[in-house]
């Protein structure tokens, strides 16, 4: 199978890379400048892309996206996470569409910030959006997929939670105080947390691409946990203490209070109700193994 990927030099697509290049699978990269031998090159400002080296593509799994924590969320940084994801988007999916020999699926990032705040909640795919700076992002970015789905492309988004990995992402910045041994609870700790392991990602992407799904699929391990919950298990699995607790205050002076209060103290129940229904077996279901898995 000859898969096309972009945003793969991040955490997700240096790992589904990996998976896909040991099962035999041929990977060609959507690159933004100085597309090498192989690589299918695109501007998502000038909204240009090598059509041509789409063509006979059997699948396509879309990452690409500015990253959302890294920087306080000024007016424009809101606006570049936003575009980065729907003209990309738009993009790619239009071009897909218009090709002779369309790949048979496109896989497209989102992320489990489409439900917003939602407390006690459990959260399925059935379940409606939120509110807020992210569920608007991702209710757009998952929107602008519908060139491809109207083309006869099957379309899934995955609905991501927290991506525990040591090589990068969010889970390494909330790693490091833990090691300092000054690691806690984030406020209460009440707030749920979705997560899954970098391998079971990975796993799910490749049964994505394999099945025959449609639509949003949530990527979260099937044990949503809360924060204290983590904090507590993080501390026991990396032997140090986990006692101090995080008040929001002292994070929002550095990054902001809008950014803290969705990425860090929203509450959001996920469960995996369709990627559990396709027959989708987890590797890591349970956050204890789950931590010790990758921090191994």
């Amino acid at each position: 199978m000859e898969v096309a990927i972009s945003g793969s030099h991040g955490l997700i697509g240096t790992a589904l890379i990996a998976a896909l290049a040991e099962r035999g699978d041929t990977v060609r990269r959507i690159v933004r400048s100085n597309a090498g031998p192989g690589e299918i090159a695109w501007d998502i400002e000038a909204q240009t892309i090598d059509a041509t080296a789409l063509e006979g593509i059997d699948a396509v799994v879309h990452l690409a996206g500015e990253s959302i924590g890294e920087k306080r969320w000024s007016d424009a940084q809101k606006r570049r996470i936003l575009e980065s994801r729907t003209k990309g988007t738009t993009l790619l999916a239009r071009a897909l569409g218009q090709l002779d020999r369309k790949p048979a699926v496109l896989v497209s990032a989102s992320g489990v910030g489409y439900y917003g705040d939602r407390g006690e909640e459990v959260l399925t795919e059935e379940s409606p959006p939120g509110e807020g700076f992210t569920a608007e992002v991702c209710r757009q970015w998952e929107a602008s997929t519908q060139p491809a789905a109207d083309a006869g492309i099957r379309v899934a988004m995955t609905r991501s939670g927290v991506v525990l990995s040591k090589e990068g992402g969010a889970f390494t910045r909330l790693l490091t105080p833990f090691r300092l041994g000054v690691g806690g609870r984030m406020g209460s700790g009440r707030q749920w947390m979705s997560w899954i392991t970098i391998h079971d990602e990975v796993g799910a992407l490749l049964h994505l691409i394999d099945t025959d799904i449609a639509g949003p699929v949530n990527l979260t391990a099937p044990s949503p946990v809360r924060n204290a919950e983590l904090s507590k298990t993080l501390g026991r699995v990396l032997r140090r203490p986990a006692l101090v607790p995080i008040p929001k205050l002292g994070p929002s002076l550095i990054f902001g209070r809008e950014l803290v209060e969705e990425l860090l103290f929203w509450s959001q129940r996920v469960m995996p109700a369709r990627l559990e229904a396709s027959g989708y077996r987890f590797r890591e279901p349970d956050l204890e193994h789950a931590l010790r898995s990758v921090l191994a």
